[in-house]
């Protein structure tokens, strides 16, 4: 008889559903792979520090550049440029620029890809470097729209070079540069300055967004968008917002600020910019693929 009532009550036990804890259990496992890989704060300070004296030296040449296209709107090396890049119509190569340009010219597609990134960043406890990427999205558009009115450059015409994809609205500086240097910048320099190891999704990380940044220029360029000038440009004042933002990140790191976002559960912040030690994953060596898709024993596996 009580052999019969301890596998009825067992029986019972596997027919209920699986509790919260257990459903959370592989955020926490991704939660602690990202956490183990971070760098030890004064690493990720000096990374950053090298990238700020490398950006600081981009805010002479926009001033120079936005002053000349200004009072020169044509450029014949602009205009040589452009049929250059021109000259290969070839079908896959059209494709790909498009492709290329294709989630800036999109607004609800760019905004949704920043809101989604953001959203994921906070989920895994990054909710300063969450903050930091909205608030530069969002202020890099403001500026790009406020300098477009101030140099007041119109768009390359149609009589000059071929116009692929006709755009509205001043050319300079380019916003498809300014916003993908933002966006997948600001993204290349977390994966530079905060983690440590040469992990998959950290090499894919910096390969996608290093490959957006690189090729969104010569994209709007192909199209018929923008002059090159307008593209260097874009490179420029994007690349110098985005050293302010660093920098602010930097320091507001350093103080200590939203210290829950580089926590384990409730785990202390020393406040003295060095990280507290983090419990060992239970494989460290395990790929994320592999934390996602497996669950605890017993449980259904993968995120509920």
């Amino acid at each position: 008889m009580a052999k019969r009532s301890a596998r009825s009550r067992q029986s019972k036990g596997a027919g209920q559903p699986v509790r919260k804890g257990e459903a959370e259990q592989p955020l926490e496992e991704i939660q602690q792979e990202i956490q183990a890989q971070r760098l030890p704060w004064y690493q990720a300070r000096r990374r950053g520090k090298i990238l700020l004296i490398l950006y600081a030296l981009l805010l002479s040449l926009f001033g120079l550049l936005a002053w000349w296209v200004h009072t020169h709107p044509v450029l014949a090396i602009d205009v040589a440029i452009t049929r250059e890049f021109q000259e290969e119509q070839s079908p896959w190569l059209r494709a790909l620029m498009f492709a290329i340009s294709f989630i800036g010219s999109v607004p609800w597609l760019a905004s949704g890809l920043v809101l989604v990134t953001a959203l994921l960043l906070w989920l895994v406890r990054l909710r300063l470097e969450a903050l930091m990427l909205l608030g530069n999205c969002l202020s890099s558009e403001a500026l790009n729209r406020t300098v477009k009115i101030l140099v007041a450059r119109p768009r390359p015409s149609s009589t000059l070079v071929e116009v692929l994809q006709a755009a509205h609205g001043a050319s300079f500086p380019s916003g498809h540069v300014m916003a993908y240097v933002a966006y997948w910048g600001l993204l290349f320099s977390y994966a530079l300055m905060l983690f440590r190891g040469w992990s998959w999704w950290r090499l894919l990380l910096l390969l996608v967004a290093g490959f957006f940044i690189v090729m969104v220029g010569p994209s709007r360029i192909y199209l018929g968008d923008h002059w090159a000038s307008d593209v260097l440009g874009g490179y420029l004042l994007g690349g110098i917002w985005l050293s302010l933002w660093l920098l602010l990140y930097l320091r507001l790191r350093a103080r200590g600020r939203l210290a829950n976002s580089s926590r384990l559960g409730n785990a202390p912040d020393s406040g003295s910019g060095v990280r507290p030690a983090l419990p060992p994953a239970s494989s460290p060596g395990r790929d994320l693929s592999q934390r996602i898709s497996l669950g605890r024993p017993g449980s259904d596996s993968g995120c509920t």
